[in-house]
């Protein structure tokens, strides 16, 4: 499997960690959306596409997301400590929608994407810089956040 093409769409902020949003195509044949560059401790990093994980209220059974005080359909007052937790302690809140089964798949993605991110990032600072749509259609994100 190849990873084909990477779109890379970069966030103004510069306060934020959050350094650009991301889609790749494998074999030119199948997408991966919402993959985020993060700025972390020891450089950037690509984070995977994830949802919040969630669960029922128990007097209504309505989905509310892990870190919620009070159900979003009933009202009440829900548990403090729901999340479930990894083995170094730290609270689950977010699942991988998609992910790379290896260290070595993991590693190859990153680099591809990390190197078009820099690639990006060059770009950017050229005049007349037209940033890529990463997406059919229009702008899924606030239009202030993107370039």
């Amino acid at each position: 499997m190849e990873i084909t093409e990477v779109r890379i769409k970069l966030i103004l902020r510069p306060s934020d960690k959050l350094r650009a949003f991301c889609s790749i195509t494998l074999d030119n044949a199948f997408v991966i959306r919402d993959l985020k560059i993060i700025e972390g401790t020891k450089g950037a990093f690509v984070a995977m596409p994830s949802r919040k994980l969630t669960d029922r209220c128990t007097r209504c059974s309505c989905k509310n997301p892990l870190r919620a005080k009070f159900c979003t359909d009933c009202g009440s007052r829900l548990a403090g400590d729901r999340a479930p937790r990894d083995p170094q302690g730290r609270e689950k809140l977010h699942a991988d929608i998609a992910h790379p089964i290896n260290s070595a798949a993991r590693e190859a993605m990153q680099k591809k994407i990390l190197d078009a991110f820099a690639a990006e990032t060059e770009k950017s600072r050229q005049p007349g810089y037209k940033p890529v749509e990463i997406y059919d259609g229009a702008d899924e994100y606030d239009g202030e956040a993107a370039i």
